[in-house]
């Protein structure tokens, strides 16, 4: 049978009360019978119920963290750190997918229906209403990997994706690959475009044009698909291929037709993930520092538990590149 609040009271010669205030965070209860509750709690093994506690104080500690984006492998280590994270603070994390959702309505009525005390929107392709529509709910709200903005709607934390365009143009230019070509994810998502933008931009300024293609999905197989189209047409020595799932899957399409990366073709993604380490695949790419977006992610959101007025912020965080063995060494 399961040890209740009563039994905990009785073994410590306590009233229910104390024993409430005793795991109740900021309640008031003195050393002493703080210390007899403990000792009697931890000698049955009892633990507080926290949904039942919820319905008393009106707090879940739920957060609702929401993505559409669970093809790609990199968001099993973004959802690994933000759970982990979100119960460090005591608080207690709720997944939800919104793939193939497009109604910002039916969304905000499903984290309602939990009961979420905040929002962390984790994608760059849903549509920006998706966030604001949580922030006119009264919800607090971050938008993770969005787009950022002099006036954001809502918080915003991240990268600044037109720099890592350029980073990697400049990479590609330095190690003398001239014929450049971009293969983004889903044209619509802001990541896409404004990679997109700077890699461009910085290309341009050095007199270089560039090619550009989009892959269906964030996904191994669009990747490999849309690269292998590419081969059959497209004269480029180097692709930025802006996300790391992507250039997996056109390094793959490279191999299985005899194109040798580095020697032939050029390839560099963007995030970093785990698999793009391994001995096999060893991927070039850029470092997005998902440890402290999360981080900082959180941090805005039980801010705005605090002070729920507060203004929106954007913080952005620097990138680097790892390298690795899918670009020409430099020198």
């Amino acid at each position: 049978m399961a040890i209740t609040l009563k039994d905990v009271a009785e073994l410590a010669g306590v009233s229910r009360a104390a024993v409430s205030r005793t795991f109740t965070e900021g309640a008031s209860i003195s050393a002493k019978t703080r210390g007899k509750v403990e000792k009697a709690a931890t000698q049955l093994g009892y633990s507080p119920n926290l949904l039942a506690r919820s319905l008393t104080t009106r707090k879940t500690q739920l957060v609702g963290l929401v993505s559409n984006n669970f093809h790609n492998p990199v968001f099993l280590q973004i959802f690994d750190l933000f759970t982990r994270i979100i119960q460090e603070k005591g608080l207690r994390p709720l997944l939800v997918n919104l793939s193939d959702e497009t109604d910002p309505a039916r969304s905000v009525q499903l984290l309602r229906q939990y009961s979420v005390e905040g929002v962390i929107v984790a994608t760059s392709h849903l549509p920006n209403g998706f966030a604001r529509a949580f922030r006119d709910a009264a919800l607090p709200v971050v938008h993770t990997f969005g787009r950022a903005s002099n006036a954001p709607d809502v918080n915003v934390v991240g990268i600044d994706n037109v720099s890592a365009g350029r980073m990697a143009a400049h990479t590609l230019m330095v190690r003398g690959y001239r014929q450049l070509g971009f293969m983004g994810g889903p044209e619509h998502a802001s990541t896409t475009q404004d990679r997109l933008a700077g890699f461009t931009a910085a290309a341009s300024e050095h007199g270089l044009r560039t090619s550009a293609s989009f892959a269906g999905a964030y996904s191994f197989e669009a990747g490999r698909k849309e690269m292998a189209r590419l081969l059959q047409s497209t004269m480029v020595d180097a692709y930025f291929c802006a996300d790391d799932v992507l250039s997996i899957g056109a390094l793959s399409a490279a191999q299985e037709v005899g194109v040798n990366v580095p020697d032939d073709l050029g390839i560099i993604g963007l995030n970093d993930m785990e698999m793009s380490g391994w001995e096999n695949i060893s991927l070039t790419t850029i470092h997005q520092p998902f440890e402290a977006i999360i981080r900082s992610s959180i941090d805005l959101i039980t801010s705005s538990f605090a002070d729920p007025g507060r203004r929106p912020e954007v913080r952005l965080f620097p990138c680097h590149i790892v390298e690795r063995r899918t670009l020409r060494p430099l020198g």
